[in-house]
């Protein structure tokens, strides 16, 4: 899943950015308020971390202007702030959560996963079965039959992404860009290696090469 970080103390946002992509998600960072508005009027995320005190233009209008515009990502709100005013004011602009600085980053990544399930019950299930394989989004959990896969973050956020396209031909440029962050300028082979650990773990026959397209998920 891809998430987008909208915070203007740039110590404080690549540090939940390292965090929240060692849990395997794509994690991008922007430290404006219009650039945030920006980067998520351009790209369909799965969630937004909004600090309120920004330049450019503050959260709780980011906020208000991607409710009018019919965007319903979860939006969690960060604020300094600590007040009955503040909170009340943020979740009347449409913000999903609110977390005053400072937090646990814990309780972060635990606010983050519940909207993200939040949102996931309401648009698909969350377990994808293919053929012998379940796939459980909300459990981080991939069973093979009877037995049960271990996979590092990274591995089942490439099969999650496979397995919603279940059957479908996804090219490598697509999971690059559902799986690693806007900013990766690294080898685009990382791919082919995380695939490759995939088959090794699932069983080489599950994911079929499709030469010059990409990567299908089958059921077997």
């Amino acid at each position: 899943m891809r998430l987008l970080i909208v915070e203007d103390e740039k110590r404080l946002a690549l540090s939940l950015a390292k965090g929240l992509t060692a849990e395997g998600f794509a994690v991008d960072v922007v430290h404006d308020g219009l650039e945030g508005l920006h980067r998520a009027s351009e790209v369909p995320y799965d969630l937004i971390v909004l600090d309120i005190m920004l330049p450019g233009m503050n959260g709780y209008r980011v906020c208000a202007a991607l409710r009018a515009a019919g965007d319903d990502v979860p939006i969690l709100m960060l604020t300094a702030k600590d007040g009955e005013y503040d909170e009340a004011e943020g979740l009347d602009t449409g913000a999903d959560d609110y977390l005053t600085k400072p937090f646990s980053y814990v309780v972060l990544v635990a606010r983050v996963k519940a909207l993200l399930r939040r949102r996931g019950a309401g648009r698909a299930a969350p377990v994808i079965e293919v053929g012998g394989l379940r796939v459980d989004t909300a459990a981080r959990r991939v069973m093979r039959g009877e037995d049960e896969v271990v996979l590092a973050a990274k591995e089942f956020a490439v099969l999650e992404h496979l397995a919603r396209h279940a059957g479908e031909v996804v090219s490598k440029a697509d999971i690059l860009e559902h799986v690693w962050d806007f900013a990766y300028d690294g080898d685009p082979n990382i791919v082919e290696v995380y695939v490759s650990a995939l088959r090794r773990k699932l069983g080489a026959g599950l994911i079929r090469t499709m030469r010059g397209a990409g990567y299908c998920l089958e059921a077997r």
